[in-house]
């Protein structure tokens, strides 16, 4: 019987506010990687190689990853969904700004806030947690809209509904983890579904793009790679899969958020992207809407 905590304590927000740092830094990697290294053939390398690696943990902390548990069929779909989250988000940062991207992709809490309860009938929303879900997609149809504006452009506009999709399709991974018998599977087990699914349709979706497939790159390029895959789709996904076992799941969501804020300060910070008033507002705003969501209900 794992324990369960009732509150985040050092650790959790240690590992949380790590976690978050680097997702939001993750796709300012992937953005200035993509122009050197295809974009579903660098997800296919970087997931190739985190299965790898997590194949070599498993091995030696004595990990069982092929028992049968009753897993297979959920734990599938939700490596596809995975994988059809990535593709979509390695595709959408050739097209529109890492920023923009990831305020987009945190919308996947309020697609599980709206569907968890066909799910789990006791999640049903309460009034202020369903003005907290309006204001949220109001806000990212405010930023959304920013696409059609004469300063954009008409990849900016792709990039930004891949990016949705992306966020939308998280939203139903974590329905189907949490909604089935992978709930109760190890960490590593729940992971392994999803990078190892992921490395097999990338690079099939690579080769259906005719994307060159290479591994003369830069030290850059390399470096980056590296870090996507070691810190990203192992050591923090990882890290997320154990903290969502062990700690509240609402209390873990609020933190999420602290992502697109980072990435948002490094877009701009590192990559000179343009900081407009809407996105900020609808920041903003997307914010207020997970307070509202994640609310406690009254004792």
């Amino acid at each position: 019987m794992r324990e369960r905590k009732q509150h985040l304590d050092t650790l959790a927000v240690s590992l949380l506010l790590a976690c978050c740092l680097f997702w939001g830094f993750q796709q300012i990697l992937i953005k200035t990687t993509v122009g050197e290294v295809p974009p579903l053939w660098q997800a296919a390398i970087r997931f190739i190689a985190a299965t790898g690696l997590l194949l070599a943990w498993c091995a030696w902390r004595g990990v069982k990853l092929f028992e049968r548990d009753g897993t297979l069929r959920a734990g599938l779909l939700a490596g596809a969904l995975f994988a059809a989250e990535f593709s979509c988000i390695y595709l959408g940062l050739r097209d529109t700004a890492a920023s923009r991207l990831t305020v987009f992709l945190y919308t996947s809490p309020f697609v599980v806030a709206l569907l968890l309860p066909r799910i789990v009938p006791s999640e049903k929303l309460r009034p202020v947690q369903w003005v907290g879900l309006t204001i949220a997609f109001a806000a990212v149809a405010f930023a959304f809209s920013e696409g059609f504006t004469g300063s954009s452009t008409p990849q900016q506009l792709r990039g930004d509904a891949l990016a949705l999709l992306a966020g939308m399709l998280w939203g139903l991974t974590t329905l189907v983890i949490r909604g089935s018998k992978m709930a109760n599977s190890s960490a590593e087990k729940t992971l392994f579904y999803q990078v190892g699914v992921t490395a097999v349709v990338a690079p099939l979706l690579s080769l259906g793009l005719g994307e060159t497939w290479s591994l003369n790159y830069s030290t850059y390029a390399w470096a980056s790679l590296a870090l996507q895959t070691v810190i990203g789709a192992f050591a923090s996904y990882l890290a997320w899969m154990w903290l969502l076992r062990h700690y509240p799941a609402t209390q873990l969501s609020s933190f999420t958020f602290l992502a697109p804020l980072f990435a948002l300060v490094l877009g701009v910070v590192l990559l000179d992207e343009k900081l407009t008033l809407q996105l900020v507002l609808a920041l903003v705003a997307v914010a207020v809407g997970i307070v509202l969501v994640n609310r406690k209900k009254a004792a």
